[in-house]
């Protein structure tokens, strides 16, 4: 009998997990695959951000020990975690961060007017409903709208917590089932808990989409949980209590996880992802270069059916529960589209 090789059942584990239809879950890594920026060019660009003039002594102050532990070498959720920012300077750091997103987000959305599969993840999507699945559910602390683009290329319906229009309001009644001529159409509910580029509310607390915003809404104030100390505070008012309930049944419910740049660095992300390892759900990891993060949750024993891989000297080094050392790959398998490609048969 021939002995498969350690690629091989890599190979045999990524197809099992992938028909389980798993639940995705998208880190800053899948972004910046497309030329999103990640936290330092964020920390680097609120750093050469001119502060309103209005601000306080005592907001001035709390800006400036921001800006020193920048200085200092500290990463931007820890230079944020650092300093008690009041609630206009909160304000502030969203509207930067949203500012400084948006053109990159909007170029992906070009690039696919171009080039309809110029997203793989498009392709994963396919690939997945092409079963009797009918839906699909999506977790991610992004703010940008890479899972939507890529949904809208596959022709398939997207579910965010909001009603369909130019002006979305919330859902107040969760179900993301979307009927057309009596048929449940292909959806892929995409649970934002960190929030959105294109969701904002008002001073009296009215919550709306506008996914055809360029500028923030006159009155408005960009809906999204930037890092800090306030990223704890703000998940426990709307919409993100909800939009966190439902990402958590989506991961306890889920028979597989697929992880993309994601660096288990996220409290409201992982916790229920990694109780779904503790019970022998299914994982696979596709990133750039797993974070010590990672690799401690992988290497800890908690993690029970895994396969990780990131970018090594050969193409691609991968790790298993069964090969916690790793093995290389001579392909970058670590890209997406190239897993795509290899474990799957799935091409553009």
């Amino acid at each position: 009998m021939l002995v498969k090789s350690a690629a091989e059942v890599a190979q045999e584990f990524a197809q099992a997990a992938l028909s389980k239809a798993p639940v995705i879950i998208l880190g800053s890594g899948a972004s910046a695959a497309y030329g999103l920026p990640g936290m330092g060019a964020l920390a680097a660009h609120l750093a050469g951000a001119t502060p309103p003039t209005k601000w306080t002594a005592e907001e001035k102050g709390e800006w400036a020990k921001f800006l020193t532990s920048l200085t200092a070498g500290h990463d931007l959720e820890s230079a944020l975690q650092a300093v008690r920012p009041s609630e206009r300077q909160t304000h502030f750091i969203a509207a930067e961060t949203r500012r400084f997103l948006l053109p990159s987000d909007l170029a992906v959305l070009q690039s696919l007017l171009a080039n309809r599969r110029s997203l793989p993840l498009s392709r994963l999507y396919r690939h997945l409903f092409d079963s009797t699945h009918n839906d699909l559910h999506v977790v991610t602390p992004n703010y940008d709208r890479l899972a939507e683009y890529a949904a809208d290329a596959a022709d398939c319906s997207t579910f965010t917590g909001f009603n369909y229009g130019y002006l979305q309001s919330r859902v107040r009644h969760i179900d993301t089932r979307i009927v057309v001529n009596r048929q449940v159409t292909r959806t892929v509910s995409v649970w934002k808990v960190h929030g959105s580029l294109d969701w904002f509310q008002d001073a009296a607390g009215q919550i709306v989409g506008v996914r055809s915003a360029l500028d923030i809404p006159a009155g408005y104030t960009p809906l999204m949980v930037t890092p800090g100390i306030d990223k704890y505070r703000l998940t426990h008012g709307e919409p993100f209590r909800t939009i966190l309930t439902c990402s958590d049944r989506a991961l306890e419910n889920a028979r597989a996880y697929f992880c993309v740049g994601y660096g288990f660095n996220d409290e409201h992300v992982q916790t229920k992802l990694i109780e779904g390892c503790q019970d022998s759900v299914p994982l696979v990891v596709v990133t750039k270069e797993l974070t010590p993060a990672a690799k401690a949750f992988l290497n800890g024993g908690r993690c029970l059916r895994y396969l990780a891989i990131e970018d090594g000297p050969a193409g691609a080094r991968a790790y298993t529960h069964n090969s916690p050392n790793g093995f290389d790959l001579d392909q970058p398998l670590w890209q997406l589209d190239r897993f795509l490609d290899h474990m799957i048969g799935v091409t553009a």
